[in-house]
């Protein structure tokens, strides 16, 4: 499936894919542009659940997506409360071996978080790589209608409990979301008000079947998200 013939002319990086919009929009432009070559789709999940970490999406339907996008997975697979300085350690183990493959830039889907941006870079630098944001300081409003009306489709899968009420789980990025968003809340989710699964579009060569599941309330004690609160919809493979 992936026994693409590298082309030596262009310069090697590697994505950090979440499967959600943002990520799909620095990669349609990353592509878009011909003068990267993506190797790999980056992601992280959860060891034991076997889903794409903060987004709950599941292992299985996580590999349709690359597959139906044609860029192979590298997965890192991180215990549950795993700690920043753990993390960290793991993040590297995998940026080095990547670069024993002649890889050493990594490709972020981040909007505006300085702090984030910050942390990327210094992190990359430690290990002679480079960071870079084919998204920064775009306007929210106007990336998630540039989603929208170049026929990408998503659905939420994650929402913040202290920002968004449970009804908007399960409900497809369109403008109707756009509508009843409160004010506060990023149009992108930008601040982790929300997070999605993108199943169809421009990148795609066919649609991830998938049927919704239910919706469950789960609280985390972590590091960065100390008792945050998130309402899941569970994504079904279709077959």
């Amino acid at each position: 499936m992936f026994s693409k013939i590298f082309d030596p002319s262009m310069k090697p990086v590697v994505f950090n894919w979440s499967g959600g919009k943002d990520s799909t929009m620095a990669l349609w432009s990353t592509v878009s542009d011909g003068i990267l070559e993506v190797r790999y789709l980056l992601t992280t999940l959860s060891e034991e659940y076997r889903r794409i970490s903060m987004h709950g999406v599941r292992e299985t339907l996580l590999e349709v997506q690359s597959e139906s996008i044609g860029i192979p997975l590298y997965k890192i697979y991180l215990p549950s409360l795993l700690g920043m300085d753990a993390y960290n350690q793991q993040m590297e183990a995998a940026l080095l071996t990547l670069k024993d493959q002649g890889i050493q830039t990594g490709i972020f889907g981040d909007i505006f978080l300085e702090d984030l941006r910050t942390y990327r870079e210094t992190a990359l630098a430690k290990l002679g790589w480079e960071a870079l944001f084919p998204l920064w300081k775009r306007n929210s409003k106007d990336l998630v209608r540039d989603f929208i009306s170049r026929g990408f489709k998503a659905i939420l899968v994650a929402v913040d409990a202290s920002k968004l009420d449970q009804s908007f789980a399960g409900r497809l990025i369109d403008q109707s979301l756009l509508d009843d968003l409160p004010p506060g809340v990023d149009p992108c989710g930008e601040n982790g008000e929300f997070h999605s699964f993108v199943f169809d579009g421009p990148l795609f060569t066919y649609p991830v079947p998938f049927q919704q599941g239910e919706v469950v309330q789960r609280t985390y004690p972590h590091d960065n998200y100390p008792d945050s609160s998130f309402y899941f919809c569970d994504l079904l493979p279709a077959h």
